[in-house]
Protein backbone atom coordinates (compact mmCIF):
# COMPACT_ATOMS: atom_id res chain seq x y z
CA UNK A 1 0.00 0.00 0.00
CA UNK A 2 1.35 3.39 -1.04
CA UNK A 3 1.23 6.16 1.57
CA UNK A 4 2.77 9.60 1.78
CA UNK A 5 6.08 9.92 3.60
CA UNK A 6 4.58 12.80 5.54
CA UNK A 7 1.07 13.69 6.68
CA UNK A 8 -1.60 11.17 7.66
CA UNK A 9 -0.55 7.52 7.60
CA UNK A 10 -2.88 4.62 8.30
CA UNK A 11 -2.21 2.50 11.39
CA UNK A 12 -4.41 -0.37 12.60
CA UNK A 13 -7.65 1.63 13.00
CA UNK A 14 -8.87 1.18 9.40
CA UNK A 15 -7.96 -2.52 9.51
CA UNK A 16 -10.07 -3.05 12.63
CA UNK A 17 -12.89 -0.96 11.18
CA UNK A 18 -13.00 -3.04 8.00
CA UNK A 19 -13.02 -6.25 10.04
CA UNK A 20 -16.18 -5.09 11.84
CA UNK A 21 -18.29 -4.55 8.71
CA UNK A 22 -20.90 -7.38 8.37
CA UNK A 23 -20.80 -7.30 4.58
CA UNK A 24 -21.79 -10.24 2.39
CA UNK A 25 -20.77 -10.93 -1.22
CA UNK A 26 -22.74 -8.84 -3.69
CA UNK A 27 -23.42 -5.96 -1.28
CA UNK A 28 -22.49 -2.28 -1.62
CA UNK A 29 -20.31 -0.47 0.94
CA UNK A 30 -19.43 3.21 1.34
CA UNK A 31 -16.15 4.21 2.99
CA UNK A 32 -16.50 7.82 4.19
CA UNK A 33 -13.15 9.58 4.58
CA UNK A 34 -11.36 6.71 2.87
CA UNK A 35 -7.89 8.31 2.82
CA UNK A 36 -5.46 6.19 0.83
CA UNK A 37 -7.91 3.28 0.85
CA UNK A 38 -6.74 1.09 3.73
CA UNK A 39 -10.17 0.14 5.10
CA UNK A 40 -11.69 -0.40 1.65
CA UNK A 41 -8.85 -2.64 0.54
CA UNK A 42 -8.92 -4.68 3.75
CA UNK A 43 -12.65 -5.23 3.36
CA UNK A 44 -12.27 -6.17 -0.31
CA UNK A 45 -9.59 -8.70 0.65
CA UNK A 46 -11.84 -10.32 3.26
CA UNK A 47 -15.20 -10.37 1.43
CA UNK A 48 -15.34 -11.19 -2.29
CA UNK A 49 -17.64 -9.61 -4.88
CA UNK A 50 -18.33 -6.38 -3.02
CA UNK A 51 -18.90 -3.00 -4.63
CA UNK A 52 -17.04 -0.49 -2.47
CA UNK A 53 -17.08 3.27 -2.94
CA UNK A 54 -14.56 5.41 -1.09
CA UNK A 55 -14.98 9.15 -0.64
CA UNK A 56 -12.39 11.64 0.59
CA UNK A 57 -11.85 15.39 0.45
CA UNK A 58 -8.13 15.21 -0.34
CA UNK A 59 -7.36 14.62 -4.00
CA UNK A 60 -3.80 13.44 -3.37
CA UNK A 61 -5.09 10.70 -1.06
CA UNK A 62 -7.66 9.66 -3.67
CA UNK A 63 -4.85 9.37 -6.22
CA UNK A 64 -2.98 7.10 -3.83
CA UNK A 65 -6.13 5.09 -3.11
CA UNK A 66 -6.63 4.44 -6.83
CA UNK A 67 -3.02 3.33 -7.17
CA UNK A 68 -3.45 1.04 -4.19
CA UNK A 69 -6.62 -0.50 -5.64
CA UNK A 70 -4.77 -1.26 -8.87
CA UNK A 71 -1.73 -2.58 -6.97
CA UNK A 72 -3.96 -5.03 -5.07
CA UNK A 73 -6.04 -6.09 -8.07
CA UNK A 74 -9.19 -4.48 -6.63
CA UNK A 75 -9.89 -2.02 -9.43
CA UNK A 76 -13.18 -3.69 -10.37
CA UNK A 77 -14.48 -3.86 -6.79
CA UNK A 78 -13.29 -0.55 -5.32
CA UNK A 79 -13.90 2.92 -6.76
CA UNK A 80 -12.60 6.10 -5.10
CA UNK A 81 -14.15 9.55 -5.47
CA UNK A 82 -12.77 12.95 -4.45
CA UNK A 83 -15.64 14.88 -2.92
CA UNK A 84 -16.95 16.57 0.22
CA UNK A 85 -19.34 14.50 2.34
CA UNK A 86 -21.40 17.67 2.83
CA UNK A 87 -22.18 17.58 -0.90
CA UNK A 88 -21.56 14.05 -2.18
CA UNK A 89 -21.79 13.26 -5.92
CA UNK A 90 -24.59 11.31 -7.54
CA UNK A 91 -22.34 8.25 -7.58
CA UNK A 92 -22.86 8.22 -3.81
CA UNK A 93 -26.45 9.49 -3.48
CA UNK A 94 -28.29 7.70 -6.30
CA UNK A 95 -28.58 4.29 -4.64
CA UNK A 96 -28.40 3.45 -0.91
CA UNK A 97 -25.57 1.31 0.41
CA UNK A 98 -25.90 -1.86 2.46
CA UNK A 99 -23.17 -0.67 4.83
CA UNK A 100 -21.31 2.57 5.56
CA UNK A 101 -18.03 2.74 7.47
CA UNK A 102 -16.06 5.76 8.64
CA UNK A 103 -12.81 6.62 10.41
CA UNK A 104 -13.45 10.36 10.85
CA UNK A 105 -11.14 13.04 12.24
CA UNK A 106 -10.76 12.37 15.95
CA UNK A 107 -10.31 15.94 17.24
CA UNK A 108 -13.14 18.42 17.53
CA UNK A 109 -12.48 21.71 15.75
CA UNK A 110 -10.90 24.30 18.05
CA UNK A 111 -9.58 21.77 20.57
CA UNK A 112 -6.03 20.60 21.10
CA UNK A 113 -3.05 21.46 18.91
CA UNK A 114 -3.57 20.59 15.23
CA UNK A 115 -0.63 18.88 13.47
CA UNK A 116 1.60 21.31 11.53
CA UNK A 117 1.27 19.22 8.36
CA UNK A 118 -1.88 20.45 6.51
CA UNK A 119 -2.85 17.02 5.16
CA UNK A 120 -2.49 15.43 8.58
CA UNK A 121 -4.47 18.25 10.16
CA UNK A 122 -7.37 17.64 7.75
CA UNK A 123 -7.32 13.93 8.61
CA UNK A 124 -7.08 14.47 12.38
CA UNK A 125 -9.15 17.60 13.08
CA UNK A 126 -12.77 18.20 12.13
CA UNK A 127 -13.26 20.89 9.52
CA UNK A 128 -16.51 22.25 8.10
CA UNK A 129 -18.04 18.82 8.71
CA UNK A 130 -18.38 18.00 12.40
CA UNK A 131 -19.07 14.57 13.86
CA UNK A 132 -22.84 15.10 13.56
CA UNK A 133 -22.38 15.79 9.84
CA UNK A 134 -20.37 12.59 9.39
CA UNK A 135 -23.07 10.50 11.06
CA UNK A 136 -25.88 12.24 9.18
CA UNK A 137 -24.09 11.67 5.86
CA UNK A 138 -23.62 8.00 6.71
CA UNK A 139 -27.24 7.58 7.77
CA UNK A 140 -28.47 9.30 4.60
CA UNK A 141 -26.38 7.00 2.41
CA UNK A 142 -27.30 3.66 4.02
CA UNK A 143 -30.31 1.53 3.10
CA UNK A 144 -33.14 0.64 5.48
CA UNK A 145 -31.83 -1.96 7.96
CA UNK A 146 -28.30 -1.29 6.71
CA UNK A 147 -25.38 -0.79 9.09
CA UNK A 148 -23.30 2.30 9.88
CA UNK A 149 -20.00 1.66 11.66
CA UNK A 150 -17.53 4.20 13.04
CA UNK A 151 -14.19 3.87 14.80
CA UNK A 152 -13.37 6.75 17.12
CA UNK A 153 -11.56 7.82 20.27
CA UNK A 154 -12.88 6.44 23.51
CA UNK A 155 -13.09 9.90 25.04
CA UNK A 156 -15.57 11.00 22.38
CA UNK A 157 -18.03 8.17 22.88
CA UNK A 158 -20.64 10.55 24.29
CA UNK A 159 -20.48 12.75 21.17
CA UNK A 160 -20.70 9.74 18.86
CA UNK A 161 -23.66 8.19 20.68
CA UNK A 162 -25.43 11.54 20.70
CA UNK A 163 -24.94 11.79 16.93
CA UNK A 164 -26.32 8.26 16.44
CA UNK A 165 -29.37 8.96 18.59
CA UNK A 166 -32.52 9.48 16.57
CA UNK A 167 -31.19 8.29 13.22
CA UNK A 168 -29.62 4.90 13.98
CA UNK A 169 -30.72 2.18 16.41
CA UNK A 170 -29.63 -1.23 17.59
CA UNK A 171 -26.36 0.44 18.59
CA UNK A 172 -23.45 -1.75 19.61
CA UNK A 173 -20.38 -0.29 21.33
CA UNK A 174 -17.19 -2.36 21.12
CA UNK A 175 -14.29 -1.13 23.28
CA UNK A 176 -10.81 -1.76 21.92
CA UNK A 177 -8.68 -2.40 24.98
CA UNK A 178 -4.96 -1.61 24.38
CA UNK A 179 -3.97 -4.18 27.01
CA UNK A 180 -5.19 -6.03 30.13
CA UNK A 181 -6.62 -3.64 32.71
CA UNK A 182 -6.18 -0.56 30.51
CA UNK A 183 -8.99 1.84 29.50
CA UNK A 184 -10.15 1.75 25.90
CA UNK A 185 -8.56 4.46 23.77
CA UNK A 186 -10.62 3.46 20.74
CA UNK A 187 -14.18 2.25 20.28
CA UNK A 188 -16.07 0.80 17.35
CA UNK A 189 -19.71 1.91 17.33
CA UNK A 190 -22.26 0.44 14.95
CA UNK A 191 -25.96 1.11 14.40
CA UNK A 192 -28.64 0.26 11.88
CA UNK A 193 -31.10 2.46 10.05
CA UNK A 194 -34.76 1.84 10.85
CA UNK A 195 -33.95 -0.33 13.88
CA UNK A 196 -35.16 0.57 17.38
CA UNK A 197 -33.68 -2.17 19.57
CA UNK A 198 -31.72 -0.92 22.63
CA UNK A 199 -28.00 -0.30 22.71
CA UNK A 200 -25.57 -3.00 23.81
CA UNK A 201 -22.03 -2.96 25.18
CA UNK A 202 -19.82 -5.57 23.51
CA UNK A 203 -17.19 -7.39 25.64
CA UNK A 204 -14.60 -5.78 23.39
CA UNK A 205 -11.26 -6.77 21.90
CA UNK A 206 -7.94 -6.71 23.77
CA UNK A 207 -5.21 -5.71 21.34
CA UNK A 208 -2.00 -6.44 23.27
CA UNK A 209 -0.76 -8.96 25.80
CA UNK A 210 0.95 -7.71 28.95
CA UNK A 211 4.30 -8.17 27.14
CA UNK A 212 3.23 -5.77 24.39
CA UNK A 213 2.69 -8.35 21.68
CA UNK A 214 -0.58 -8.45 19.78
CA UNK A 215 -3.10 -10.91 21.18
CA UNK A 216 -4.09 -13.97 19.18
CA UNK A 217 -7.49 -12.40 18.45
CA UNK A 218 -5.92 -9.16 17.22
CA UNK A 219 -3.41 -11.01 15.05
CA UNK A 220 -6.21 -13.00 13.45
CA UNK A 221 -7.57 -9.69 12.14
CA UNK A 222 -4.31 -7.88 11.39
CA UNK A 223 -2.48 -10.77 9.73
CA UNK A 224 -5.09 -13.32 8.66
CA UNK A 225 -7.95 -11.02 7.49
CA UNK A 226 -10.43 -12.45 10.00
CA UNK A 227 -13.68 -10.64 10.67
CA UNK A 228 -14.63 -8.96 13.93
CA UNK A 229 -18.14 -9.86 15.03
CA UNK A 230 -20.07 -7.10 16.76
CA UNK A 231 -22.71 -9.48 18.05
CA UNK A 232 -22.65 -9.09 21.83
Amino acid sequence: MFQGKDGYRAAIDPVLLAAAIPAEPGERVLDLGCGAGAASLCLAARVPDLKIRGLDLQSDLIDLARQNAALNGCGDAVHFVCSDLLGPPRDITDKPFDHVMANPPFLEAGTGNPPPDPAKAIANVEGAAGLDDWVQAAAAAVAHKGSVTFIHRGDRIDDLLAAFHGCLGGVIVMPLWPGPGKPAKRVIVSGRKGVTSPAQIHPGLTLHESNGRFTKAANAILQDASGLSLKA
